[in-house]
């Protein structure tokens, strides 16, 4: 592989850019979430025995137990971290000197520290993805700080290597656990036809998407396939146009997500890692420099050819296995290509079983053949004490770079259980003991599709006299059949999410949502901004609710017209169950509910800090107008839902049109009919009279 400064350089801009957006997301939501009177208070984590500090870092590490050192409560100890790490991501992305291994050590312990308390709302895999990312971030980076210099480290394409294993280990995970679930959408390739309107927080673009045709649907689930399972062992290729267009594929595939859903920063992320798969020369062709390496001329041709020859056979050996496994034909009568699984679970799992093992084996000689070529690299360094100072440095990051895809190996073999049970115990105690830290993880997104008969949503209603009842809409979710899906990324709204997740079984299964219930009726202002940042908006806002209940809900995308015009609503839906009973404050059953799973708060309530960080943190949330401004990025956002309310005008406005058009076209010819007619009449007429 060639040179690496550009893309590395890149990758670490972009973390810093997504740390900020995390950290920004995640501060304007903790008063709701983890405030005093929130849904889940973080307080509640974080259990003062009298234990050594050192002891509670090490049984919990988060930075919050540094909290009540400095004379603050533990929301506000939130906001602090949170203010830290949002202020120095942002620092890193604009200067880059401070893009260092020290820096992004701190954003890496800040976001631990939070995710150690962030309980449900925290536990998403793209959360445990940023901690992963952001712990390797502290190997890539220069030790700027330090050394007071951001020149080529000889050790930088090992550390680089990590990336690289860490995006074959998300994409290639992410692919098997589809056909591993047995879901039977993704083996009957029919899984598209349902996750555009039954994903979390679909955009306004998923509805087009949801109305293309079934074979096209099923055409993409193949291409999702391809994209995951085989084009990832491309990653590690030695032909630098293979890892290219590898590269591009994944891109594709991430771009097409962003456009269709909201998935915070997670696909940002995503195409983040893949920068891993790029080198200088690429990077300088898309800035439009020349290429100063001249690789490429001074290979012989015989080489050329043969690499040429390589990637030709590589492609007809992916496009022949896409078209055995999946039955694909071209089916001329419909204009379409047909598709089917044409392998069964046995098959399928008997290919697991054959790859995992292997799959780490490429890993293994993929890794020596850096750590050797960086070895050799730091060899022909001159001067002794400069060559010297590099073996040191190669060793420390070599051993850091093995024992990190050591320990990821135990994840990654989650997904066939007897290569799994064929690791050595010691990585597997090793893993045992720095999972605590979200080191290393396993993945598998979209395992199984949800909402197959119709997207279940919860509907919260409120009302005064217990007869007349309003329903509560939040921002993001769908809720009003009549409003457009929202475009939110890279915000996430964690409350809307785990609505998402609560309606797709009982209310048992979802504590919190007891909790919400109880807050509404209590009239929490921190909780309702979770739901509407302008209070206005709230149907509630002048006095908390009497009574509340929950519903759920099927919603389905509405169909185009039949004279192919928009629908005036973007969602239809019926009723399904009751998913809570009303209830009201003292209610014996909510009562019961908030003390059969712990959410009643027994401790005395606490002062508001004073002290000089506390008012600190205060006062620059009231000057910045953060609390009250980045607490509502769908202000903002929903401006980027503009351009297709535009475009969607147009085409109704053009669809009109074409519709006046042929009909003063079709009044044309019957008017050039009728005078024809009459002309030929009349014509008639004269003959007989003259005959």
């Amino acid at each position: 592989m060639g040179e690496i400064i550009l893309p590395r350089r890149l990758f670490l801009w972009c973390m810093a850019l997504i740390y900020m957006v995390a950290f920004v997301s995640l501060y304007v939501q903790i008063p709701g979430l983890y405030g005093n009177d929130g849904l889940l208070p973080a307080r509640w984590q974080l259990r003062y025995t009298g234990k050594p500090l050192l002891e509670q870092l090490l049984t919990s590490p988060t930075l919050l137990w540094l909290g009540p050192l400095l004379g603050l409560d533990t929301q506000t100890a939130m906001e602090l971290l949170c203010l830290t790490g949002a202020a120095l991501s942002l620092a890193a992305s604009l200067l880059e000197p401070l893009r260092d291994s020290l820096v992004f050590f701190c954003l890496w312990a800040l976001y631990l520290s939070m995710y150690q308390v962030g309980q449900v709302f925290l536990y998403f895999q793209w959360d445990n993805l940023l901690l992963e990312t952001g712990f390797l971030c502290v190997l890539v980076a220069p030790l700027t700080l330090i050394r007071g210099s951001r020149a080529v480290r000889v050790h930088d394409p090992v550390t680089f290597w990590l990336i690289r294993w860490l995006l074959f280990r998300l994409m290639f995970a992410s692919g098997v656990v589809k056909l591993t679930s047995r879901c039977p959408t993704w083996w009957g390739l029919t899984a598209l036809t349902y996750h555009y309107e039954t994903q979390c927080i679909p955009t306004p673009l998923a509805w087009f998407a949801h109305q293309l045709p079934v074979w096209w649907q099923k055409l993409s689930v193949v291409g999702t396939f391809v994209i995951e399972i085989p084009v990832p062992f491309l990653f590690f290729s030695p032909l630098r146009r293979l890892r290219l267009a590898a590269f591009y594929m994944q891109l594709l595939l991430q771009v097409l997500i962003i456009l269709s859903g909201n998935y915070n920063f997670f696909n940002l992320l995503t195409v983040t890692l893949c920068l891993s798969l790029l080198d200088d020369r690429h990077v300088n062709f898309w800035l439009r420099k020349a290429d100063k390496s001249g690789d490429e001329n001074n290979d012989s041709k015989l080489l050329l050819w043969l690499s040429r020859l390589v990637e030709l056979l590589v492609w007809a050996l992916t496009i022949f296995g896409t078209i055995i496994c999946f039955d694909l034909q071209v089916d001329s009568a419909k204009n379409a290509v047909s598709s089917r699984t044409a392998f069964t679970y046995h098959q399928f799992n008997q290919f697991l079983k054959t790859v995992t093992i292997p799959c780490i084996w490429i890993g293994v000689l993929s890794l020596t053949w850096e750590l050797v070529a960086s070895m050799f690299r730091c060899a022909c360094i001159s001067g002794f004490l400069k060559r010297f100072w590099g073996m040191i440095q190669w060793t420390v990051f070599a051993a850091a770079a093995a024992s990190m895809f050591a320990v990821s190996l135990v994840p990654f073999s989650y997904v066939e259980y007897d290569s799994h049970s064929r690791l050595w115990p010691g990585v597997r105690q090793a893993y045992g003991l720095v999972d605590r830290y979200q080191l290393v993880n396993s993945y598998g997104l979209f395992r199984r599709m949800t909402g197959v008969g119709g997207r279940p949503e919860v509907v919260i209603e409120g009302s005064n006299d217990g007869n007349t009842w309003t329903e509560i809409e939040f921002m993001y979710k769908p809720g009003n059949v009549s409003a457009s899906p929202p475009v939110v990324t890279p915000h996430q709204p964690r409350l809307d999410w785990q609505m998402w997740f609560a309606a797709l079984g009982p209310q048992t299964q979802s504590p919190w949502f007891t909790s919400l219930m109880y807050r509404l009726l209590q009239g929490k202002r921190e909780v309702i901004e979770l739901i509407q940042t302008d209070v206005s908006k709230y149907p509630f806002h002048e006095e908390p609710p009497t009574y509340l209940r929950a519903h759920r809900y099927r919603y389905w995308f509405t169909e185009p017209k039949a004279d192919g015009s928009f629908p005036e609503r973007w969602w239809r839906r019926v009723y399904d169950e009751e998913f809570y009973p009303r209830v009201h404050l003292g209610n014996t059953f909510l009562e019961g509910m908030l003390t059969q799973f712990g959410l009643k708060d027994k401790s005395a309530s606490r002062r508001v800090s004073n002290t000089a960080v506390a008012q600190a943190v205060r006062v620059c949330a009231t000057r910045t107008g953060m609390q009250s401004r980045l607490q509502s990025p769908m202000r903002r956002l929903r401006r980027w839902t503009i351009p297709t309310r535009v475009g969607m005008k147009a085409c109704q406005i053009i669809q009109r049109k074409n519709r006046q058009r042929r009909m003063r076209v079709k009044r044309t010819l019957k008017m050039k009919r009728r005078r024809k007619t009459n002309k030929s009449w009349s014509v008639r007429m004269m003959m007989r009279k003259s005959w």
